[in-house]
């Protein structure tokens, strides 16, 4: 039988949610922003500083992956760090740390330099995406959270259109107090995450209980409403760390989060030196390389809106992924490059949407540090993918002159994930919405 939230609950409910939104999504999109930025101007530092250092289109795959293999070792430890020591010191160590770590690229002199600076940043930077995932669900609800990631992700496309359009100009700015433009990409675009550190050490709140910017009764009932969401979890299967590392389910997710990580980072650390390929200058190639993540900035809050509202995120992650893998996949067979851009832009949009509904599939089945250690396992292995992404793109382009056969061997990470989120059914947890029904 259907109940009734009385309205004075509902005006709770709303009033908390909004500025809990206001006050934490804001900060935490800027932080992402500048992690994504931090992690991917190495595709427009590319544009000439491959040719200072040396560097073939393979080192060059190896280096932008191998930020992959640093982030990989430490992400686990980091996460369960963070469980136990509160989210705002140790996102604020990590951002200074990555940030500091960001700005030496820029003094890298040759193949090892840059291989050991990137693996660096890595390290630094291990933990704060899965963070940010497990932070948010000590404060949002179950049937918040897929449009709230979808918001909070929007920061990866606008990192992407505004870094493409930034580094693009500061490349052209040339030399200058003796160091090359590639140089001042990284130093100038390593300082937000420094003073991010700063700010997030001073305005972020750790959990519900903390929050004195809301009324009490704002307090006790999103404390409440947490708290009883774990509760029925747990009483349906409490998971513990060792029981969450062995999990078929989890490791399904983490093989879908890698392919989806292959094809994402092999695009997006080489799409500034396709479109290059279309015989544009650096300044357009900026502006044309931003097109994809416009499209994607939208699609990805929108899917994630519609999932909530339709309490499915299997089906979601699943369609989001066959996107992505179509529109890389028909590049093979395109000469023109308008059509190319056409259909990137779509795989794009596939692309950003898999995020907001895949992280609702883990953290439905999980909590406290099965939660932190789960999220933490299907990133860190995941996130190989964006090891091996970037690494095909460039053996490939070296071995065939080809880039649209790299795109469509790694469109097949995303065909893989589609697959195994059609087979592997739902997670059966009476705690996922309201009555006790099955959903995802």
């Amino acid at each position: 039988m259907a109940t009734t939230t009385p309205p004075a609950v509902e005006a709770i409910e709303s009033e908390t949610m909004r500025r809990v939104r206001r006050r934490l999504i804001p900060l935490l999109m800027i932080c992402y922003f500048a992690a994504y930025l931090d992690r991917v101007n190495v595709g427009f530092a590319a544009l000439t500083m491959n040719q200072a250092l040396g560097l073939s289109s393979a080192i060059f795959g190896i280096g932008s992956g191998i930020f992959f293999l640093g982030y990989f070792l430490f992400e686990i430890p980091s996460n369960l760090i963070l469980e136990k020591v509160g989210a705002r010191r140790w996102i604020a160590r990590i951002l200074i740390t990555w940030g500091v770590i960001s700005g030496l690229t820029a003094f890298v002199t040759g193949t090892w330099s840059f291989l050991g600076i990137r693996f660096l940043l890595g390290l630094a930077e291990a933990g704060f995406y899965p963070g940010i995932i497990l932070y948010l669900t000590w404060w949002f609800p179950a049937n918040y959270r897929s449009r709230i990631i979808g918001i909070f992700m929007t920061a990866i496309p606008i990192s992407i259109v505004t870094g493409s359009l930034v580094s693009s100009q500061i490349l052209r700015l040339g030399d200058w107090g003796g160091l090359a433009g590639w140089q001042w990409l990284f130093i100038l675009e390593a300082v937000p995450a420094v003073v991010l550190g700063i700010v997030v050490m001073i305005y972020l709140t750790d959990t519900p209980e903390q929050a004195t910017w809301l009324a009490p009764a704002q307090r006790e009932w999103l404390a409440n409403r947490i708290a009883t969401e774990r509760s029925e979890k747990e009483a349906v299967r409490n998971y513990s760390l060792a029981q969450t590392m062995r999990h078929p389910r989890v490791w399904l997710l983490t093989l879908v989060y890698f392919g989806q990580n292959v094809s994402g980072y092999g695009l997006v650390i080489f799409l500034p030196q396709i479109v290059s390929r279309f015989g544009v200058g650096i300044g357009l190639n900026g502006l044309i390389s931003a097109l994809p993540y416009v499209a994607a900035a939208i699609a990805m809050v929108w899917w994630g809106l519609h999932a909530d509202r339709a309490n499915e995120h299997r089906y979601h992650t699943a369609v989001a992924c066959f996107v992505n893998f179509a529109g890389l996949a028909i590049c093979i067979f395109l000469n023109d490059p308008i059509l190319m851009m056409a259909a990137i832009i779509v795989s794009q949009m596939g692309q950003s949407a898999i995020a907001p509904t895949f992280w609702a599939l883990p953290t439905a089945m999980l909590s406290g540090t099965a939660a932190a250690g789960g999220i933490a396992l299907i990133n860190a292995v995941g996130n190989l993918g964006g090891f091996l992404g970037p690494y095909m793109m460039g053996a490939i382009k070296d071995a065939t002159g080809s880039f649209p056969i790299g795109l469509i061997s790694i469109a097949m990470g995303t065909l893989v994930a589609t697959i195994i989120l059609l087979v592997m059914g739902p997670e059966r947890h009476a705690a996922d919405v309201p009555g006790g029904a099955v959903a995802e």
